[in-house]
């Protein structure tokens, strides 16, 4: 049977972007085929399109991490599922607990490995997760970058605690999912947009102040201000844009979780991050192990993640420009329907 996927012949922008078909591929011994139903774009995605990853990636590779679909054949060695199972692939297949080592996050889906943007896609049984029941496969799908990224950094590394302060930068998937974490956890987050309609969703996801950067360019120093000499926290997504103002918004002795390059700038002081005696440490998704912890807390407080937008397999290359517009607020999804 034929079935359909995309892939990147060239890496010369989403134009290059294929619709192709091919067989549907049969499980081995140890594998699961998963029928997806849905898939999430992440800014890593429009890099790898582009050829600006910066990492050898496979040669006409199937993009995107994430996605979402149900169980429809196993391998005869396979226990961990059955057919008709709602399940969710890992960003790293290899990365199942522990910390991070260069052998389990080779092989990153969607490059360098094949990705998940096709209507049937192959698993081993150890590098899929269940989905949280109360989601549906669109909101699913949003979960294996963005929000084990933001999970890792608030709530494993971060010393989520309530009562401590969290800034987020913007209104992608990891700034929402950071912020509804960060919320859950009884913190107070400050978030920061370049828009007051935007502002306001985020007070309404749960942050407690908001910060408009276009109005406010030093908004750092206005963070470190209303917090009685800076944030516990930082989860920054800007990159050399905005860390400089992060460094001035977070405290002595504070965090800063280095997670996006969204913004260009000329880079950072490094004496700020001595003088404050700052963590600065990079994060790059998650383990398995993480993603299950993360899915029995979304599962626990009912959350529901941020869709900003959906749009039919056929028009995943829309789904891109859109992406690539920037006006989104949460994630732009694909789905089957």
């Amino acid at each position: 049977m034929k079935t359909r996927y995309y892939h990147l012949p060239r890496l010369t922008g989403v134009d290059a972007l294929r619709l192709d078909e091919r067989e549907v591929p049969a499980p081995r011994p140890r594998e699961v085929l998963v029928r997806m139903r849905a898939w999430s774009l992440n800014y890593r995605d429009l890099m790898i399109a582009s050829d600006a990853y910066g990492r050898v990636l496979k040669p006409d590779v199937v993009p995107l991490s994430d996605g979402a679909g149900e169980v429809v054949d196993a391998g005869s060695e396979v226990t961990r599922w059955r057919e008709g199972d709602r399940v969710a692939g890992i960003f790293m297949p290899g990365w199942l607990s522990g910390p991070p080592a260069a052998r389990k996050t080779a092989g990153a889906l969607g490059g360098p490995a094949d990705g998940v943007l096709a209507e049937y896609v192959l698993f081993d049984e150890e590098a899929l997760v269940a989905a949280p029941a109360h989601l549906n496969f669109a909101e699913t799908a949003t979960l294996p970058c963005a929000a084990v990224t933001a999970w890792h950094a608030v709530a494993v590394t971060g010393g989520l605690a309530p009562g401590q302060s969290v800034l987020t930068l913007g209104s992608g998937g990891v700034s929402l999912f950071a912020l509804q974490f960060a919320a859950l956890g009884g913190a107070r987050v400050l978030a920061t947009s370049s828009d007051d309609a935007k502002l306001e969703r985020l007070r309404s996801l749960g942050a407690t102040d908001g910060v408009n950067y276009a109005r406010t360019p030093d908004w750092g120093r206005l963070v470190a201000e209303a917090t009685g000499g800076g944030v516990d926290h930082v989860v920054e997504v800007g990159g050399a844009g905005t860390l400089p103002q992060s460094l001035e918004a977070v405290r002595v002795g504070g965090r800063i979780s280095l997670i996006g390059v969204l913004a260009r700038g000329g880079g950072a002081d490094p004496s700020s991050v001595l003088l404050k005696g700052v963590t600065l440490q990079g994060m790059f998704v998650g383990s398995r192990e993480m993603f299950e912890q993360m899915n029995r807390a979304i599962e626990h407080h009912r959350l529901r993640p941020v869709v900003d937008r959906a749009f039919p397999f056929a028009e995943a290359p829309a789904a891109y420009w859109y992406f690539a517009g920037r006006g989104h607020f949460g994630k732009v999804v694909i789905t089957d329907e």
